[in-house]
């Protein structure tokens, strides 16, 4: 399903549900893959949607935050970003993709070094800006290299808005995967 005609990249709260046939679903499990992820595990998160509750507010400093409750169903996966666009390094320890280092921001398409990465949005997601969202996997905790960049906004497929996500990969033997997921609006949060 579309996104309201109203929503646009400076405030994507609300409830999205993975749209499989719309997503490059092959190179998600290539990533999976690249970060570690065990055969089985791949295989139960590639069987399952993914929900996503997104809020997407300023904090009381201004800055920009979007908290994110991720569950997969079924198989009950579930994981809470908490992310600031401020791209300022943050630890995590994630109980999918175990101990990460990430950074947010608010990105104009012209400044993201990827191709892949620019293409494809919106006039209105690309005047106000992606949302880039760049983790790295903490080596030295995980014993896996891997670099995940991502860039969001809202993209035109077959004539309806949707919230999508731009992913390039960079495996610990600098193997590169591209992908595209894209999401169905379920409603307000």
């Amino acid at each position: 399903m579309a996104v309201p005609s109203n929503m646009s990249i400076l405030n994507i709260s609300g409830k999205f549900a993975s749209n499989k046939s719309l997503s490059d679903n092959e190179a998600s499990d290539d990533i999976l893959r690249l970060q570690g992820m065990g055969w089985v595990k791949r295989k139960i998160i590639g069987a399952g949607t993914l929900t996503l509750a997104i809020e997407h507010f300023k904090n009381a400093d201004g800055i920009e935050c979007i908290n994110i409750e991720q569950t997969l169903n079924p198989g009950g996966l579930k994981t809470n970003d908490e992310r600031v666009l401020d791209w300022a390094e943050k630890a995590k320890e994630d109980s999918v993709f175990g101990a990460t280092i990430g950074q947010n921001r608010r990105v104009k398409a012209e400044d993201v070094e990827d191709e892949y990465l620019r293409e494809g949005w919106t006039a209105d997601t690309l005047e106000h800006g992606l949302i880039q969202s760049r983790v790295v996997s903490d080596t030295a905790k995980s014993g896996v290299s891997w670099t995940v960049n991502q860039t969001w906004g809202i993209e035109e497929i077959k004539g309806e808005r949707r919230y999508v996500r731009h992913m390039y990969m960079k495996g610990p033997k600098d193997e590169e995967v591209r992908g595209r997921l894209v999401y169905n609006y379920i409603g307000p949060v």
